[in-house]
């Protein structure tokens, strides 16, 4: 009896155990949501890298536009231009792979890639990057280069496409 006793305790310690390490897998290992944070107001679908992801209306501030840490944010000052900024880390991890010609959709458009830059950090234009231009066009860009310790990074990529 008393070996029948030990041997319930041992294989409900056991589920205990278990049932804990599956908690921890579901609620302790996966991010909290972070999107419920922004408010989204469209979607950029990249099928060549696997990209869908929210994007957020970013605001001019004193320190420049801030980077959501987990989706794309967009700025534009022009109709007919817009930028959308990620981390390379996050959101933007597989843009690298991106390719002359590949195309995505932004806010019900189909835009194809047409120029892939990177761009040492200081020798960035905001200005030009941000000009009107003719055609509707998308600047996608990201951290590039070598990692630094303040969690930037000496270039950016930079991914220019117009819509098709």
């Amino acid at each position: 009896m008393e070996l029948k006793k030990h041997l319930n305790f041992k294989y409900i310690f056991i589920g205990l155990y278990v049932v804990s390490f599956l908690a921890f897998i579901i609620y302790g290992v996966i991010p909290t949501n972070a999107v419920d944070a922004y408010e989204i107001d469209s979607e950029l679908s990249m099928p060549s890298i696997g990209l869908n992801s929210g994007v957020t209306k970013l605001e001019l501030g004193k320190d420049g536009l801030e980077t959501p840490d987990t989706i794309v944010g967009s700025y534009s000052k022009n109709s007919n231009k817009t930028l959308l900024i990620g981390h390379s880390t996050t959101v933007f991890s597989n843009l690298k792979n991106v390719r002359l010609e590949d195309t995505f959709e932004y806010n019900g458009k189909t835009y194809e890639v047409r120029m892939i830059d990177m761009v040492t950090k200081d020798k960035i234009n905001m200005n030009r990057i941000l000009q009107s231009e003719e055609k509707d066009t998308i600047i996608l860009m990201t951290c590039a280069g070598t990692l630094l310790n303040n969690g930037d990074a000496t270039h950016r990529l930079i991914i220019t496409a117009l819509s098709e």
